[in-house]
């Protein structure tokens, strides 16, 4: 018998929470209608709830909608290729990929802002149409950026065909996108890392020439390497060509 009046008391409770809320205390309603208006908006409640939560992906969505990915492998496989273990570190990469991506995608965040998060500020539309809005300058970029071959796979993958590129959906679009920066930075990458190994090359030889194989090339060459790096200005040249691979 107390089973059974747990049980139908754990039934009720939902019904009775919404009605009068915790301790007879109305409760706070989900969404909220506003008069002389047609549609609902969440409640303020629950939009500062999803915020928060949004703001647990934004790593995530840092990497996935951005231009971050491209920039933070070329910068890894350029410290590779000089052969420079820890320097610069990695919060130095972390932190100049961060401010050039803001920098490259700065229009994308204006455009952004425009259609989406002031109209929203002045209560012209819903959080949900604000979503929406803004997103449409994230899904033109992601698609000028993204190959064909990529976002096809994908499309494969996930058995779903689209009339045009504008109608892809999100979950097909982020993993082509991340594809087709990976691919892309790993060509930048290769073109870094060709005069660096002819420098190994080329040392390598000379001690193997000269009898001295128990001496590192490395050591000799990473000066060399250093050197050219800074004569050509050589971090001017990868931000201008990481800038100007997406167009600006």
């Amino acid at each position: 018998m107390r089973w059974l009046l747990l049980l139908a008391g754990l039934a009720l409770a939902p019904d009775v929470f919404a009605q009068d809320g915790i301790g007879g205390i109305p409760g706070i309603p989900a969404v909220t209608v506003t008069p002389g208006e047609q549609g609902e908006e969440y409640s303020v409640t629950l939009q500062i709830l999803a915020f928060m939560t949004a703001l647990t992906f934004l790593p995530a969505m840092l990497m996935m909608m951005t231009s971050f990915t491209r920039i933070i492998v070329v910068f890894a496989i350029l410290r590779q290729a000089l052969g420079l273990q820890s320097t610069p570190s990695n919060q130095i990469l972390l932190g100049l990929a961060l401010f050039l991506s803001i920098f490259i995608m700065k229009p994308v965040f204006e455009e952004a802002n425009q259609v989406g998060l002031q109209p929203y500020l002045a209560e012209e539309m819903t959080s949900i149409e604000a979503v929406e809005a803004a997103s449409g300058p994230f899904r033109e970029f992601m698609l000028a950026q993204t190959r064909e071959s990529d976002l096809g796979l994908f499309m494969r993958i996930a058995d779903e065909q689209y009339d045009t590129p504008e109608d892809v959906s999100f979950w097909v679009l982020m993993p082509a996108f991340v594809t087709s920066e990976l691919k892309t930075a790993f060509q930048i990458g290769f073109i870094l890392f060709i005069p660096f190994l002819i420098i190994d090359m080329v040392v390598a030889s000379v001690l193997m020439a000269m009898g001295m194989m128990m001496l590192s090339p490395i050591i000799i060459s990473l000066p060399f390497k250093i050197m050219l790096f800074v004569l050509v200005d050589g971090w001017a040249l990868i931000m201008g060509t990481l800038a100007a691979s997406y167009g600006i």
